[in-house]
């Protein structure tokens, strides 16, 4: 299957695209927007439950600029307060509700919020001080309100999304109305929003900027499919959604995309699927897999590149062919300069630093004048549209026909499995634990060749490595928990006096404190199994049934490459929210039992 970006449909660079909410308006009433769970909204009902939830906003004060934190769990409500934020001529933030109570108090407080939504009434608000009312308040039937609209500009404020900080707390950015409109004409324009009335897979969590790239489809008259997160989690699941739900379009990361590609192409036959991947590089076998399940016809897949800060994708490339990946071109909305270190454009076949500007740049960090400053800088060759450029920090090198190959980043910036991470943000949580005196943390493969965070730190009094782990998980994502604690006596440096990262020693096999199992002895047969699983997918010396996965090292991938070999090995599907809800080895064998006995009971 051949797939181009057709030249003569794009969105013409700095061309005004109709707003978000206009279009929403003209999707036909009785057509289904919202699936979720088991609830359906059709555009009839989504349109006057936005505009209920607007006028209650507007009562309260809310209107252009406002800033209305969204700490909703995936559900249709959640779709529906951030359509009525936009209704108001707010700004959404969205706040993920399984966050530690200080990352969501530090968010609100940091965006400046107006008013915090929350799931239920009797849920704590994240911030002391700040308005929060249970979204009910906002959509429960009642004395309708009057409402009118209010006048917007392109450059109103649409959302704040937060990403990871270098100095050590992450950072919120601005993105304004005609931006995020813009987003959805040129995902038109390059071919990649193409079905007419498609269904598209919300997939991506409401904290991050890819999320947005899926709601404004819901603006063209799309319906959107809320994934919930033990569907994503779970390819075995998620693959049986797109065929329930017939997805058109689904977004994912490349280390979600590869064991899910197995369950799709597993009939062969054709489906109109189209994979829009991103949030990592994709690896030359990954790229290959994804050429030659287009070449087939089983889907088709683009690569998307895009810092938060220039609208979610920044270039496109149709995953096809041999040779290495690449991130495709630059959308027409923005202009790309690929610049030296000594700001020179490069010539073909060059690398340097990627810098974009047009329409689709950000403001800026909400409260940071400085660090916006700093990357958002001075165009010289800018058109009308405010004379900036973003310096994204990723280095590329120039191909032919205007595409980009991706070389990495040029600070302490990493991406892990789709999340985008400033390893200073994680140091100086780590250096913050009592009785750390020094800490470095790395991104490096483990036994397995996967990538994992590993925390280095020289104690200045006793501390335990459990003590760590529990102070982290209590105040960052659990994709910022590195997965490994190494204690040092030193720290290697180098001739600079600066920490020699590449002088860190590789962490050791885990080692449980424990005896190993011994299926002989007083462990029951599906313990060994899941020991022996765990060793393997682990990469770990010893494991004990006291032994906990995720502190071994395990994470959500891992998770799932343990579900699918004990679906191999017995034939029985262990969901991967079993490993989350029996972390404990003896725990999760004993699920395993259970699950065992029942299909035997319904084979007899």
């Amino acid at each position: 299957m051949t797939a181009v970006l057709p030249e003569r449909s794009r969105t013409r660079a700095g061309s005004a695209a109709p707003d978000l909410l206009e279009r929403l308006a003209l999707a036909p009433a009785s057509r289904t927007a919202v699936v979720a769970g088991g609830r359906e909204l059709d555009f009839g009902e989504l349109r006057a439950e936005a505009a209920r939830i607007a006028a209650r906003l507007a009562a309260r004060g809310i209107g252009p600029e406002s800033v209305v934190a969204l700490c909703l769990p995936r559900g249709a409500e959640l779709v529906t307060a951030l359509i009525g934020t936009l209704t108001a001529g707010a700004a959404y933030l969205p706040v993920d509700p399984k966050l530690p109570a200080e990352r969501r108090r530090y968010l609100v407080e940091d965006a400046g919020a107006d008013l915090v939504v929350t799931a239920g009434a009797d849920d704590e608000p994240p911030a002391a001080g700040v308005a929060h009312l249970p979204v009910a308040a906002l959509t429960a039937p009642g004395p309708e309100l009057p409402y009118a609209p209010v006048a917007v500009s392109g450059d109103t404020l649409a959302y704040v999304i937060y990403t990871s900080g270098s100095t050590g707390r992450p950072k919120g950015v601005e993105i304004g109305r005609a931006a995020a409109s813009a987003l959805l004409a040129e995902l038109e324009g390059a071919a990649i929003a193409v079905t007419e009335g498609g269904r598209v897979g919300w997939n991506a969590s409401p904290s991050f900027d890819a999320s947005v790239q899926q709601w404004v489809r819901l603006c063209r008259g799309d319906t959107l499919v809320m994934i919930d997160d033990e569907t994503r989690a779970d390819p075995a699941l998620l693959a049986a959604l797109i065929d329930d739900e017939a997805l058109t379009d689904l977004d994912i990361t490349p280390a979600h995309a590869d064991p899910l590609l197995d369950l799709l192409s597993a009939d062969g036959g054709p489906r109109p699927l189209t994979l829009l991947i991103g949030g990592e590089a994709l690896t030359p076998a990954l790229w290959s897999r994804l050429a030659g399940l287009g070449e087939r016809g089983v889907l088709r897949t683009v690569n998307l590149y895009g810092p938060t800060e220039c609208t979610v994708d920044a270039t496109a490339g149709w995953v096809e062919g041999a040779g290495a990946p690449h991130i495709g071109s630059v959308l027409p909305g923005l202009r790309m300069r690929v610049l030296d270190e000594r700001l020179n454009p490069v010539a073909e076949g060059g690398s340097g630093e990627l810098y974009l500007a047009g329409p689709r740049v950000g403001r800026g960090y909400r409260g940071r004048p400085t660090l916006t400053a700093e990357r958002f800088v001075a165009d010289a060759s800018a058109e009308a549209d405010g004379g900036r450029m973003y310096r994204t920090g990723d280095r590329v090198r120039l191909l032919p026909g205007g595409r980009l190959a991706y070389l990495g980043r040029a600070d302490g910036q990493v991406k892990l499995r789709g999340h985008r991470i400033e390893l200073p943000e994680i140091e100086a949580a780590v250096a913050a634990c009592p009785g750390v005196a020094e800490a470095a943390v790395v991104l490096r493969e483990d036994v397995h060749g996967a990538p994992g965070l590993v925390a280095y730190y020289r104690a200045a009094a006793q501390v335990t490595q459990a003590a760590l782990r529990e102070r982290l998980a209590a105040e960052l994502p659990g994709y910022m928990v590195p997965a490994a604690f190494v204690a040092l006596d030193r720290f290697p440096v180098t001739v600079g006096g600066k920490v020699d990262r590449a002088a860190l020693p590789a962490p050791a096999p885990a080692d449980a404190p424990g005896p190993a199992p011994d299926p002989a002895g007083d462990v029951t047969a599906s313990q060994a199994l899941i020991a022996g699983v765990w060793a393997a997918v682990l990469g770990a010396a010893r494991v004990g049934p006291d032994d906990n996965f995720f502190k071994l090292g395990g994470h959500s991938l891992l998770a799932i490459k343990l579900v699918s070999r004990v679906r191999a090995e017995l034939g029985v599907r262990l969901p991967v929210k079993a490993v989350y809800a029996n972390p404990r080895l003896r725990d999760l064998a004993a699920h395993l039992d259970t699950l065992v006995a029942a299909a035997a009971s319904q084979d007899s």
